[in-house]
């Protein structure tokens, strides 16, 4: 058997005989002048089979062509070999790592089968396929800021028909990880329709004036627990740490008026306070002044009253005297008279020697100014 001296499609270019390269003889072509022929594609795919025999470890074929009556296309090295590297890949498609901020959902066919705890976990692959977590990372929402999802979004009516422009905060995790893989297909989506739906129904309760000043904590503590009932009739799986309320002002259009008219409402307040203040005080004191006119009068009446009263008694007792001894009680009364009216005077009483002679009194003499000395001078 001749080798292969043609290009890459075999034998072409030789022919036997003598002479003109032709058969015998002649210029007319016979049996043996035909062109070379192009092998068969099913040819080329059994020599491309035996070349990688030969590369996985088998032998060629006589004639130095591969196959042909070749050995064994694979040995039992090879398929150790094999065994061992489809092993060791499908341990590594089956054990998987839980971080202690995760939890994994492990699924059996598609099916929930249980959840793998933090560590080093093992899920048969393909049978069964794991699903890992974040759980404990907190995930923010944010509602009515702009750029998060249009300007529009904050925007809510009150009760008392005014617009309130919001931004606030939904902060959130996973407490079900099964929950939240199969019943929420698109989280972010549920949270914000919810959280915004909640908020809307609460400031639609509520007035303007109390959202802008003092009720911003109980609106948002209002909001979380709202949030959380509706998330929970959902069967989510999240847990809602808290509603941060940003911002509350009134719309941008009308921020500059509403401003005006919220300064002219405190001064209205400051003044109705100074004017009450000033109110009371006068109020005050005219009841205290008509107060102490009312206790004096009292005290005058009662003073009146007990004098006169003391009056009357002590005239009922004289009287009593007065009728068991007349004599007596005259002259008492007499001298009670005179030490009243001359108590209080200065006056200095002479005796008059030998039938009323005043020779032995100097006229001009100041005795009461001498008496007044002594009793200085004494004291």
């Amino acid at each position: 058997m001749a080798g292969n001296s043609g290009g890459p499609w075999g034998s072409g270019g030789s022919n036997q005989g003598g002479g003109g390269g032709n058969r015998g003889g002649g210029g007319g072509r016979g049996p043996g002048n035909e062109p070379p022929q192009i092998p068969e594609i099913d040819e080329l795919m059994k020599r491309g089979q035996e070349q990688l025999r030969v590369l996985m470890g088998g032998r060629g074929g006589r004639g130095g062509f591969p196959g042909g009556g070749g050995g064994p296309a694979f040995t039992k090295g090879t398929l150790a070999i094999g065994g061992l590297l489809a092993l060791a890949l499908w341990l590594f498609l089956s054990f998987y790592t839980v971080k202690p901020e995760e939890q994994s959902v492990e699924l059996f066919l598609g099916k929930y089968s249980q959840t793998g705890n933090p560590g080093l976990n093992f899920a048969p692959w393909p049978v069964v396929t794991a699903e890992v977590i974040p759980v404990t990372r907190e995930q923010t929402e944010n509602i009515g800021v702009a750029g998060s999802r249009g300007n529009d979004s904050g925007l809510m009516l009150t009760t008392d028909e005014n617009i309130v422009d919001l931004d606030f905060q939904v902060v959130w995790n996973i407490n079900d990880p099964a929950l939240f893989l199969f019943n929420l297909r698109d989280p972010q989506a549920t949270i914000r329709a919810v959280s915004e739906s909640a908020m809307r129904e609460i400031i639609a309760a509520s007035e303007l004036a109390p959202i802008l000043n003092r009720d911003r904590a109980v609106i948002a503590d209002s909001a979380q627990t709202l949030i959380q009932q509706t998330l929970d009739s959902y069967n989510a799986g999240l847990n809602v740490l808290r509603v941060n309320l940003d911002k509350a002002d009134p719309p941008t259009a009308v921020i500059d008026a509403f401003r005006e008219v919220q300064a002219a409402e405190q001064e209205r307040d400051r003044l109705e306070r100074q004017a009450d203040a000033y109110a009371n005080r006068v109020l005050a004191g005219a009841r205290g002044e008509a107060a102490q006119i009312l206790e004096e009068a009292e005290g005058y009446r009662a003073q009146v009253v007990n004098e006169a009263e003391g009056e009357a008694s002590r005239f009922s007792a004289v009287l009593t005297e007065y009728r068991n001894a007349p004599e007596v009680t005259r002259k008492r009364l007499y001298i009670e008279t005179l030490e009243r009216v001359l108590g209080d005077v200065d006056k200095i009483i002479l005796d008059e020697p030998g039938g009323g002679s005043r020779q032995g009194v100097v006229p001009y003499l100041p005795l009461n100014e001498l008496r007044r000395g002594q009793s200085q001078g004494s004291n």
